[in-house]
């Protein structure tokens, strides 16, 4: 067994060689998020990516919170192409779980450990900012409300707070140039604050296993995926998966060199995406460079 544990060892060293100093975006969600020993281990598996000398940068969402919150206000909320309805009245409670509930319970599971984790909105620094977002319907747009599409990253307090050593918590909470405060997709969050950061890695957690290639007929994972093959795949692909899938697809066409999407419940995915040698999920590869480099 202690054998077995210092292989474990050496086989991450050339990962730790590789990404120290780099800054990894991950994003936040599902299962990861919601179950407390899966909690536990996303916090343990950033701290320990702090350790090894990377810099994560965490972005979420809270789809089931701010569900549960609706609810016990009797807020009723619906969903047009997959995209929350976002009134003005729901906009005040997502706001106050992601920012105020959701954003905290992160912070404080980080802390446990140390000092590291800082918390922020989108809306703070200006660091997202955001326009009105149109579903679109049978062709046609929709309005659904104060839901965002980002236009602007100013990411210096996340560089600032990075270089000093913090690992920065922001919820998916963007502003418009009018002032006005607007719901935006985590996913899409994520892939364009890493971007903004020229991060070394974008990781998608969620809570299936990676892009299956024949869903729902088989469950084989695609293991790597270039930009071009993954642009035709995403018109067929389940609605869940697609914003997930766009932010992969953004991120890597943006200059991240390679994206992720993550089993988040399977304990410590982060770990062993970034430092083992057959990694886990989908990885998406900028075209002509398909290989695990």
């Amino acid at each position: 067994m202690t054998f077995e544990k210092a292989q474990i060892l050496i086989e991450a060293l050339p990962w730790l060689a590789r990404f120290h100093g780099a800054t990894i975006v991950i994003k936040y969600g599902g299962h990861a998020m919601t179950e407390d020993a899966l909690r536990a281990h996303f916090a343990d598996d950033i701290v320990f990516l702090r350790y090894a000398g990377l810099r994560p940068v965490i972005v979420h969402g809270g789809g089931p919170q701010i569900n549960a919150h609706l609810d016990r206000l009797g807020i009723e909320s619906s969903f047009t192409a997959g995209l929350r309805v976002t009134t003005p009245e729901a906009m005040q409670v997502v706001r106050m779980v992601l920012v105020g509930q959701v954003n905290r319970d992160v912070v404080a599971a980080i802390n446990r450990h140390g000092p590291f984790a800082v918390g922020l909105s989108g809306e703070d620094a200006h660091l997202l900012t955001a326009e009105r977002k149109h579903a679109v319907v049978d062709g046609a747009q929709v309005d659904i409300g104060q839901v965002g599409e980002i236009v602007r990253v100013d990411a210096d307090t996340v560089v600032a707070l990075l270089d000093n050593g913090r690992v920065p918590v922001v919820s998916s909470i963007a502003r418009g140039e009018d002032g006005t405060v607007y719901n935006v997709n985590a996913d899409t969050a994520a892939a364009a604050l890493a971007v903004a950061l020229k991060a070394s890695k974008l990781i998608v957690l969620t809570d299936v296993e990676g892009l299956y290639a024949d869903w729902p007929h088989s469950t084989e994972v695609i293991r790597t995926i270039e930009t071009s093959d993954l642009a035709e795949l995403l018109p067929g692909l389940s609605s869940g998966m697609v914003p997930k899938m766009e932010a992969c697809l953004t991120a890597v066409r943006g200059g991240v060199p390679q994206a992720h999407v993550l089993d988040g419940r399977k304990p410590h995915a982060v770990l062993l995406e970034i430092f083992t040698d057959e990694g886990i999920g989908t990885m998406v590869l900028p075209d002509t460079l398909k290989e695990r480099a």
